[in-house]
């Protein structure tokens, strides 16, 4: 496996377009002029990624009122995060990189063990992105339960 890139603050933030939850193309631009949380999870209706979405949907006007929207991104496809979206009644969009192109683009594919069996897989990342298109932070290997409301001390301090 090649080396994985690894974004810091000040990178410009990979352009991107993936199918949202209606099919359509989302793409970095569709956020321009606010800002931008960009979260990569690995599979949709597990524990943790679970756990995790539910707290950006409770947490969704505290992060908007800082100017940002929230996106989730993983390998799931767009079925699968309508009925995840449906299940949790998730209020922000949620991106299909079945082809791993996006999270390649933001180095947060990684071989990591599960089972026993090495295995690729996405590394819990998250991506906060300035209205300018900018990297502001990059937050690679988050923890599920603690993630969102850490993150919202970061921007709020």
């Amino acid at each position: 496996m090649s080396e994985r890139i690894q974004l810091k603050a000040g990178d410009a933030a990979p352009a991107f377009s993936a199918p949202g939850l209606d099919g359509e193309p989302v793409t970095l631009e569709s956020f321009a002029g606010r800002g931008l949380v960009l979260y990569f999870y690995p599979k949709d209706n597990t524990a943790g990624c679970t756990l995790e979405a539910q707290g950006f949907r409770d947490h969704l006007a505290d992060f908007e009122a800082l100017g940002y929207a929230v996106a989730g991104v993983s390998r799931d496809s767009v079925k699968s995060h309508c009925g995840f979206r449906d299940r949790q009644n998730l209020n922000f969009p949620l991106l299909a990189d079945k082809e791993e192109v996006v999270c390649t683009a933001y180095g947060v594919m990684k071989e990591k063990m599960m089972y026993g069996r090495l295995c690729r897989g996405i590394e819990r990342s998250t991506f906060v992105i300035s209205p300018e298109g900018r990297i502001l932070h990059a937050l690679y290997g988050v923890k599920a339960k603690t993630h969102v409301e850490e993150l919202l001390a970061l921007l709020k301090a």
